[in-house]
């Protein structure tokens, strides 16, 4: 194996590792650990891997429009319409953030739908 197989698979890890710190809302940080694991991820490692680099601002645009949604659909929940928007949305981030975890483990470059382009 040569030496740069070994940093395009690092690089195939790290930005799957982006993708999936965004779950890190469901666990433990509601609508803060969907940007802050990305975040993290992206900054600690975007210098060294161009893919982490691209991939970490899709995720982060990604999140950063899904917390947007979130917040505008808290304030439909006192007229009802919000508690559907809330879980689709809900349901939406967490399929939208497999898919793009296994087409990036997969060497894909994954674009999510649905984004506001914030950071280029």
């Amino acid at each position: 194996m040569n030496d740069n197989a070994g940093a395009d698979k690092q690089a195939v890890s790290w930005a799957t590792i982006c993708h999936l710190s965004a779950l890190a809302q469901f666990l433990f940080l509601p609508y803060v650990g969907n940007i802050l694991g990305p975040l993290i991820v992206w900054l600690v490692k975007r210098h060294e891997f161009p893919l982490v680099d691209e991939q970490g601002k899709e995720v982060l645009n990604f999140q950063i429009s899904y917390t947007i949604y979130s917040i505008v659909s808290w304030f439909f929940v006192f007229i009802v319409i919000g508690i559907p928007m809330l879980l689709g949305l809900w349901i939406a981030q967490l399929v939208f953030v497999i898919i793009a975890a296994v087409k990036t483990s997969n060497g894909e470059h994954y674009k999510y739908p649905f984004t506001i382009k914030l950071i280029k």
